[in-house]
């Protein structure tokens, strides 16, 4: 058994939205699968297509907004990756997350590899299943809540979405805990 998992995630920085992180076995490399921040939508879209038919497994975990702000976000990350490798029902013997942190470091065969996103195949493919997952939730998220534009920026903190708290105050996507949109609350409470 030579079976590696990469594991990467998406939406840690978001004031709205969920944490996806994303579980891929590749029996073999696909053309074009990179880190996800150097790939376009579209292009995200048509490889994400790709690994779902040609990757070994493929397991996706979603944290929603309320939990992130119950268990905090490193607790929110551990479990979104968990959740994900839960869903890998192939035998593997090995686990590689993205970034200098191991959020899985209670299993022995897992290990944190910096820019595991560009350097490891399946853990590109990780970025790019969890980056189209939660871009298509956010999209989808717009339609329910359309003062945001949460089409545009996907829950980021941009100025356009700061303008709209400040507008709309918050919704049920927003991340509470976080201190960016703890103050614009407080600012609209206090005008």
């Amino acid at each position: 058994m030579h079976n590696l998992v990469g594991i990467d995630e998406v939406g840690r920085g978001c004031w709205a939205g969920p944490l996806v992180a994303a579980a891929v076995i590749l029996s073999e490399p696909i053309d074009g699968v990179m880190d996800s921040k150097k790939l376009t939508a579209a292009h995200r879209k048509v490889l994400a297509k790709e690994i779902y038919l040609k990757a070994v497994a493929v397991g996706v975990g979603w944290i929603d907004a309320e939990r992130i702000d119950s268990i905090g976000l490193s607790a929110a990350n551990r479990e979104a990756m968990q959740l994900a490798l839960n869903q890998i029902v192939t035998p593997y013997d090995r686990v590689i997350v993205d970034g200098n942190y191991n959020y899985l470091a209670h299993l022995d065969n897992s290990e944190a590899v910096t820019r595991a996103d560009s350097l490891v195949p399946a853990v590109s493919a990780a970025s790019i299943v969890a980056k189209v997952a939660r871009d298509a939730f956010m999209t989808e998220a717009a339609l329910q809540f359309p003062a945001y534009g949460f089409e545009k920026h996907v829950g980021y903190g941009t100025q356009f979405h700061h303008q709209q708290i400040k507008l709309h105050g918050v919704c049920k996507l927003h991340r509470l805990s976080y201190k960016p949109v703890q103050k614009l609350v407080s600012d609209i409470i206090d005008a």
